[in-house]
Order: structure tokens, then C-alpha cells, then sequence
């Protein structure tokens, strides 16, 4: 482009190492000690006894070596070589001359860089929740994974103290509640299902254990997720019970299905047995180690969060 008065020169201007001249016509160049090598010899101003050298007829180069047309002798006397570079061109960028506001905002890529140092990787990471994060091909917003153990177990929705059952538990032919399966729990924002699931051991008391389960939702009973339980010959095994709770929409009392979730809801199973001659009770054994050897089996409960 179009210039006022003097233009402005870019490029990289070096004066290479001193010369002695001698018996050859071939000489080493460098720049601060290391070798130079220039990309043509159209880019090397050079005086020979006081007279500047016409590049290609008088020099030309070879890699870093600057050649003369003939050899010269000791009386020669290689007044100075400079380097101009590539004058109002870039070629090749000067060392140390890009600066921070010279790139532009998102112009390095991933591509660019081929690793990084753990000690560049510091600040905050997103939230453990994963509300901070996308792509990531999980659509878990939480997961509380409580043994019924009394203890207290932390998530990104609060601090749950969980259930603490330490004995069997005789069902009866009315309904209670199912000891450890209760909890009060308020999901993350964004969720739009939840799943319960509880984890127990089913034992016989008579050899035809037969029980019912109900799943309720504070008050409200569940009544499409009903369930019994029951084989002949002393059952006994480990049982997991899983109800999902939508959110969004309709709420319907018979699915569970919630029409929003922003506080605490008590969530909890009820259990009776058949009959009185239909025993059963939960978080035990009766065989052990091949032996009839009771054992009190401790149950879990989780709760994930979906959004």
C-alpha cells in the first residue's frame, strides 16, 4: 500500500560474525556464535575491500556458508556481512517478536498445542455436579449411594443422614414402613427423573414367605408400582426394589409422576406379609457357611438423579 514520506521497513536486520579473510573462497557464517543461514544470497549486503559484492555474481550461499566467486587471499580484507532478511515481507518471524496481543482471541486451536505442563492447569474445576459441563455422555446430574448405616453421605443437593438399621425386621399383616427405605430428598435443579432403588435381603420365617410392597411419595401412595414377594420352600435372597419418579408435566399420583420438585419430598416403602401363616422379614439370612446360622444382612439405598 501507499506510503507518505518514508515507508516503513520490516524484516530482520543482523551483522554477522567477523570474517578473515584467507587462501579459500568459502566462510562460515554466524550470528552470535551459532551457525546463520541465510535463505538466499539476495538477502546478504557484502563489502570486500571496500566494495560492495553483487549477490549471485560476486557470492552466492550454500546452506551457511558464504561463497566467493574466487578464492581470496590474506591482503583480502571481508569488510562486514549484514543479514537484512525479508524486507517488507514476514517470511520467517524474527525470535521473540510475537506478542499475546498480536493473536487473536480463539486463534490457537486444540490442533496447535501438543501438550501442556500439569503445573498450567490450575484454577477452579466445574461443579461436581456436572452442571458446568456438556458433551461429557453421561446424563447423571447425582448419584447418593447410602449403606442404612446412620452416617451422614454428601452430594451436590445436601447432606443426607442415612437410615441406621441394625436388627432383622418381622413383617406382620398390617403395613410399616420398610426399615432404612425412607429418606427425605430434594434433587438438583434441572432433574427430570428420579430413581429410587432399595436393596434388601427377603428371608422366610414360615416356609412360604409371601409379602407386599407399596412405594409412597410423602403421603401419596404410588398404587402402579405395587409388588409382592413370595416363593415356596424357604426363599431367601437379595432384593433390589426401583421405582422412577418423572418430573415435568401432569402430575399423576398413580405413576409418581411429579408436575415439579424444588423442596424436600419423603420418599419410602411399606411392607406387610400375606397371611400370618405367609411369614417374612428382611435384612437377614437363615443358611450360612452350610450351616442354618442367622445373619443380619445390612440394606442400601440409592438415589440418581436424571436430567
Amino acid at each position: 500500500m501507499p506510503y507518505i514520506g518514508k515507508s516503513p521497513v520490516s524484516g530482520g536486520f543482523h551483522k554477522l560474525g567477523n570474517l578473515t579473510a584467507s587462501a579459500t573462497a568459502t566462510y562460515a557464517l554466524t550470528l552470535n556464535g551459532a551457525a546463520y543461514y541465510p535463505e538466499t544470497a539476495n538477502q546478504l549486503l557484502v563489502s570486500l575491500n571496500g566494495v560492495i559484492q553483487a549477490p549471485q555474481d560476486s557470492f552466492t550461499v550454500s546452506g551457511s556458508n558464504l561463497v566467493f566467486d574466487s578464492a581470496l587471499t590474506s591482503n583480502d580484507s571481508i569488510d562486514f556481512v549484514v543479514a537484512l532478511g525479508d524486507v517488507l515481507g514476514v517470511g520467517s518471524v524474527t525470535d521473540g517478536t510475537i506478542t499475546t496481543a498480536k493473536i487473536g482471541n480463539g486463534a490457537v486451536t486444540d490442533a496447535k498445542i501438543a501438550a501442556m505442563a500439569s503445573s498450567k492447569l490450575t484454577g477452579a474445576l466445574p461443579a461436581i455436579d456436572g452442571s458446568a459441563l456438556t458433551g461429557v455422555g453421561s446424563n447423571i446430574k447425582e448419584q447418593l449411594a447410602m449403606l442404612c448405616d446412620g452416617q451422614n453421605y454428601t452430594v451436590s443437593s445436601g447432606t443426607y443422614t442415612a437410615a441406621n438399621v441394625t436388627a432383622t425386621q418381622d413383617f406382620t399383616t398390617s403395613y410399616a414402613d420398610l426399615t432404612g427405605s425412607t429418606i427425605a430428598y430434594t434433587p438438583p435443579s434441572g432433574t427430570t427423573m428420579v430413581r429410587y432403588q432399595f436393596i434388601f435381603n427377603y428371608v422366610y420365617v414360615d416356609s412360604y414367605g409371601l409379602a407386599h410392597f407399596k412405594f409412597f411419595i410423602d403421603s401419596d401412595e404410588v398404587t402402579k408400582v405395587r409388588t409382592t414377594l413370595g416363593a415356596n420352600s424357604g426363599p431367601q435372597w437379595m432384593q433390589s426394589l426401583e421405582y422412577f419418579i418423572p418430573i415435568g408435566g401432569s402430575a399423576d399420583t398413580a405413576t409418581g409422576r411429579q408436575a415439579s420438585w424444588t423442596s424436600s419430598k419423603t420418599l419410602k416403602i411399606q411392607v406387610r406379609e400375606y397371611t400370618s401363616g405367609n411369614e417374612a422379614k428382611a435384612h437377614g439370612l437363615f443358611h450360612w457357611d452350610g450351616v442354618g446360622n442367622a445373619q443380619f444382612i445390612i440394606p442400601k439405598i440409592v438415589i440418581t438423579a436424571l436430567g
